[in-house]
């Protein structure tokens, strides 16, 4: 599956457009994660466990919404665009979302 943030694909020609596909996820940090991250807090620098934590949900939210385009028979993913949100406290949702093509 071909995924670009561009509304086109060079050198592609997109045949049938399918429609909107997302993929989400919602993570919540652990107390581990949050022990650490406090810790890290009073002597500055990243939040390791936090970097990762995002780049996984990045990956599941990406993954979802490859398969939702699947479904529709899509072979490509055009415009998309990741976006995250907190949803309560210590727990944030990550999106992703983009159009459902054909390309030849």
């Amino acid at each position: 599956m071909l995924v670009v943030t561009t509304d086109t694909i060079a050198d592609k020609k997109i045949v049938k457009v399918l429609g909107l596909v997302k993929g989400s996820t919602v993570r919540s940090k652990n107390v581990g994660k949050d022990i650490g991250a406090s810790l890290k807090g009073l002597v500055g620098g990243e939040l390791n466990s936090y970097t990762e934590m995002l780049i996984e949900s990045r990956q599941i939210a990406i993954g979802r919404m490859v398969e939702d385009a699947e479904k529709l028979g899509a072979n490509a993913i055009v415009g998309m665009r990741l976006q995250s949100a907190a949803v309560m406290q210590g727990a944030a949702e990550m999106i992703a979302y983009g159009t459902a093509v054909v390309v030849e």
